[in-house]
């Protein structure tokens, strides 16, 4: 059996951990070439950001834009310019087109300023946001009738203002129309007239806090506006000088008023209603009527003396109440005698002397110390029954 030659040396390269032996040169190393990255081309590295975009320009683009505070749109424009020129960024584009439209729109608004062209401007913008259909208010809300329109013409359209301000007209009350078919203008005035008059009383439940210069008035929908669906009566306050205003709100009620205010206020309406009733025949045409009416009055007199008498007043209305109802029982008395009066003459006698309280000393202390309006009203002919804004 033969011996197996011995393993031939092996080489230093084939030790990669042995040192090379003198005077060997070391072999070649060869490196795999690096992976290529997608994207990468020819720039300093793949993941670089792109340059932003400069925040003042997109400001300074969007007021030129606008024509939003012109001036400042400007502004912001040349700032932007100056930082993309120092930092790199981006827009420049549209911070010089900010700029142009900002110093465009700073020349327009030096030239409406110079010319009023910006004042005219925001008055139409004004009266065209302003304009409200007639239909759209409410009682308490006061307005303005459009340039060139007063009292009786044909409205459709009304600015709405405050009531603190000078104004056209109030209203007091709204009615709202029955029926499919348009009834015509008459009819629609007569259920305006009626209902508007009861409105009007719960309104103003102070009649001396009405300026003598007031009337009262409907207003009606036509027919075309009925059509649309308009079943609107408005019941207004305005001025019965036409193109003249009122100043200040009319309403007194439960809204406005406190509790001994509206406590004399009923009692004293209660008293003005029975008195309003008088008949329209004089006592010369029919006493028997006229004598029946005067024993109302002393019946609500009684009534109100009562209710004058149990109510818990301020201490300083007390005194003047007291006086008031001591004028009332005379009052009263006056009134019963009318009542009972055998001919024209004793009546009319018992008749002045039963008017005598009315609106008299002792009525103006009451209303002083209730902090009412103290100077008796113009009493004259009901407005309203003819009267009609079309609208």
């Amino acid at each position: 059996m033969s011996t197996p030659p011995p393993p031939e040396p092996q080489g230093p390269q084939d030790n990669p951990f042995r040192a090379p032996e003198p005077g060997q040169v070391p072999p070649p190393v060869v490196r795999a070439p690096a992976p290529q990255v997608w994207g990468q081309g020819y720039g300093p590295g793949p993941y670089r950001p792109s340059a932003q975009v400069n925040g003042v320009a997109i400001a300074a683009l969007v007021l030129g834009v606008l024509c939003f505070l012109p001036a400042v749109g400007l502004i912001l424009g040349i700032i932007a310019l100056v930082q993309i020129k120092r930092r790199g960024e981006r827009g420049k584009a549209m911070a010089i087109a900010g700029t142009v439209l900002s110093s465009l729109g700073l020349a327009l608004w030096l030239v409406a300023l110079t010319t009023n062209v910006a004042s005219d401007t925001w008055q139409a913008i004004e009266d065209a946001t302003d304009i409200t259909p007639v239909s759209a208010l409410d009682a308490g809300d006061c307005f303005d009738l459009p340039p060139g329109d007063t009292i009786g013409s044909d409205v459709f359209d009304v600015d709405e203002t405050d009531c603190a301000r000078p104004h056209d007209a109030e209203i007091f009350g709204v009615v709202t129309a029955d029926g499919d078919d348009f009834p015509g203008r008459a009819k629609l005035r007569d259920v305006g007239n009626e209902k508007c008059s009861a409105m009007k009383a719960a309104y103003t439940m102070d009649p001396w806090a009405v300026p003598a210069e007031a009337d009262w008035y409907t207003l009606l929908p036509q027919r075309d506006t009925w059509e649309t669906g308009d079943r609107t009566i408005a019941c207004v306050f305005a001025h019965r000088d036409l193109g003249h205003t009122l100043v200040g709100s009319l309403r007194r009620d439960e809204t406005n008023l406190d509790a001994a205010q509206l406590a004399f206020l009923q009692a004293m309406s209660a008293v003005d209603d029975v008195l309003y009733a008088e008949p329209e025949d004089y006592p010369e045409e029919d006493l028997p009527a006229n004598k029946a009416w005067a024993g109302e009055v002393r019946d609500v007199l009684g009534q109100q003396v009562k209710a004058l008498e149990t109510y818990d007043w301020p201490a300083a209305a007390q005194s003047p109440v007291d006086l008031l109802v001591k004028d009332m029982r005379e009052a009263r008395e006056s009134w019963r005698k009318a009542a009972v009066a055998d001919d024209t003459d004793a009546y009319y006698e018992s008749y002045d002397a039963g008017y005598e309280f009315v609106d008299g000393d002792s009525t103006i202390a009451v209303r002083s110390a209730l902090g009412l309006a103290v100077t008796p009203p113009a009493y004259t002919e009901e407005g309203g029954g003819d009267s009609e804004l079309d609208v």
